[in-house]
């Protein structure tokens, strides 16, 4: 049975026996490894003992979760095993970041190991230090391109009827074909960007892209208790700015906490709205799964328990969520006030107030948001919050929404209740897949763990060539009959980044970091698929396509 199916009374519509407190009219489902031990994952993987699974997870409805942990039983140990193998190994792979980063600068800043030895011999060794403009991420290692494509202007405009739809609302059209690719262009390499310090964001915009450094943040993520949410903001010039852009981080390769959030299962329902993974939410500062209550303060701010609309007053950035929000109704139903020293922090209201002085700077720029695996769920769930917030000017400026190599982030209802609001005049909501990155077919697409995509997708295997359609083959990625193709086609990725130097000239050559990955495919494929060289790649040799975006 779809769980979708039976939600109303479980929102507190359905009858008088539910208790009036906030916890009893929440819709979640958690799934906590932390919660149990090794005894109890392994009762729960050989005897099938429900009892022991149950302590891993939490629900606001105790059938719902009985019935997720009798049905779905495989599906909830890959979650647990792969997380607590994380969780397990996460300092280990933090030190190993930390090292291949120290070690991959060292040779870059010596020119490669040749050079290290001849000024170790000399005693010239270059030594990198952290947070400056010549420490380069491991993701920048991977692909050292920087440069956006030389033979693209920013954008094409192409009007439209004056007797059209969008003509009307002020829409154009931008076309998306081979050498004219340059909004999708700039979102992955700003994608790409985002992985890297402030200062190298910075000297990257300013002196490479030549456009306008507005501001890199580092946010709170209050159930991992760091500051572990990075953005930043450009616009494409300093005065009277046509376009803004807000890059979120993504995955990063030894970050534990980044991979955990993307095999784990969680959600919260928005009533009425839909279900949205609570690990992103958290990822923007919007709550903590450790107080459920908390998403609630966030995302129910204009409508009661039953999802009726009560409020029409406008957030205003910090404030958004302080304000009106502890008043004697809703105190009682166990809302709490969020400090302002906090709301700061998060990601979702310091690029929200950000985007609202900078509309008020620039009167004619619209937006774009981006971001490569994790960051590209933040993308969209950036705008999804702005339309559940109420902030209908800051989404009617949205130019769209590019991500490369995102998971899924909630399901089918939240993905129609969007639509209407990035698919019209034109669509605004653009979703990158790759061949066979691992990553968008995460976390599980089923009937209980409902996770659905939805915006445009285009898709394009390892020739680079683009199809466009609304879901990417393999949606689950461990499909059997795609088993054999996806190791051989990870043979033919080798092959390719040895030669892309020769076939596609020298900005497409692999250096050895990329090679080894490759290698590394051979025996994961989805891990390797998932590097953003691929996604750079496809945006630049992708099979010539004409495709409606929204534009200014």
């Amino acid at each position: 049975m779809d769980t979708n199916d039976n939600n109303d009374d479980a929102c507190g519509c359905g009858g008088g026996s539910r208790s009036s407190s906030s916890s009893s009219r929440l819709k979640y489902l958690i799934i906590r490894p932390e919660k149990g031990g090794i005894g109890d994952l392994y009762r729960y993987l050989v005897w099938a003992d429900l009892a022991s699974g149950l302590r891993f997870l939490e629900g606001s409805d105790q059938e719902l979760v009985e019935r997720v942990a009798a049905d779905h039983r495989w599906v909830i140990l890959v979650s647990l095993i792969l997380r607590k193998f994380i969780a397990f190994f996460a300092k280990p792979m933090e030190w190993t970041g930390y090292a291949f980063d120290f070690f991959l600068n060292l040779l870059s800043l010596n020119h490669n190991l040749f050079g290290l030895l001849s000024n170790l011999l000399q005693g010239k060794v270059v030594v990198p230090e952290r947070d400056t403009e010549t420490f380069i991420s491991l993701i920048g290692h991977l692909d050292g391109r920087i440069d956006l494509y030389k033979t693209q202007s920013l954008l094409l405009l192409q009007d439209t009827d004056n007797n059209s739809e969008s003509s009307v609302l002020g829409e154009r059209s931008i076309r998306i074909e081979m050498g004219n690719q340059a909004l999708m262009d700039l979102c992955i390499m700003a994608s790409k960007l985002a992985y890297e310090n402030s200062k190298v964001i910075k000297n990257v915009v300013l002196h490479h892209w030549k456009m306008h450094f507005v501001e890199f943040y580092s946010c709170w993520n209050d159930f991992q208790r760091e500051r572990s949410t990075q953005v930043f903001i450009l616009c494409d010039k300093d005065k009277d700015a046509n376009l803004i852009l807000i890059s979120f981080r993504g995955t990063e390769p030894f970050n534990a906490n980044d991979w955990s959030t993307d095999f784990d299962y969680s959600w919260y329902e928005i009533p009425k709205l839909g279900k949205v993974h609570v690990g992103f939410l958290e990822a923007l500062g919007l709550g903590n799964r450790a107080d459920v209550v908390t998403f609630q303060n966030h995302l129910k701010k204009w409508t009661n328990s039953c999802g009726v609309h009560v409020s029409k007053s406008p957030s205003q950035g910090r404030e958004s969520v302080s304000s009106n929000i502890d008043s004697g109704q809703e105190q009682g139903q166990g809302i709490k006030k969020i400090p302002p020293e906090m709301v700061e922090m998060t990601a979702y209201y310091a690029v929200k107030s950000k985007l609202k002085s900078l509309f008020k700077e620039h009167k004619n720029a619209k937006f774009v948001v981006t971001g490569h695996s994790l960051g590209g769920a933040l993308a969209i769930l950036f705008p999804v919050v702005l339309v559940v917030q109420e902030e209908m000017e800051i989404i009617r400026r949205l130019l769209g929404v590019y991500t490369f190599g995102q998971p899924r982030v909630g399901n089918k209802e939240l993905g129609r209740f969007m639509e209407a609001h990035l698919n019209h005049p034109v669509p605004k909501y653009f979703r990158m897949v790759y061949c066979n990155d691992l990553v968008p077919r995460l976390p599980y697409d089923d009937k209980t763990f409902f996770y659905k995509h939805f915006g445009v997708c285009l898709y394009y295997d390892s020739l680079y060539i683009e199809k466009h359609m609304d879901e990417e083959p393999n949606r689950n990625y461990f499909g059997m009959r795609y088993l054999i193709p996806e190791y051989l086609n990870a043979v033919w990725e080798l092959i390719r980044g040895l030669i892309m130097g020769y076939t596609h000239g020298p900005e497409y050559k692999e250096g050895w970091f990329c090679v080894l990955l490759r290698v590394i495919g051979l025996a994961l494929p989805g891990i390797s698929a998932h590097c953003p060289t691929n996604y750079v790649n496809s945006v630049r040799l992708g099979k010539e396509r004409i495709i409606q975006l929204s534009s200014f």
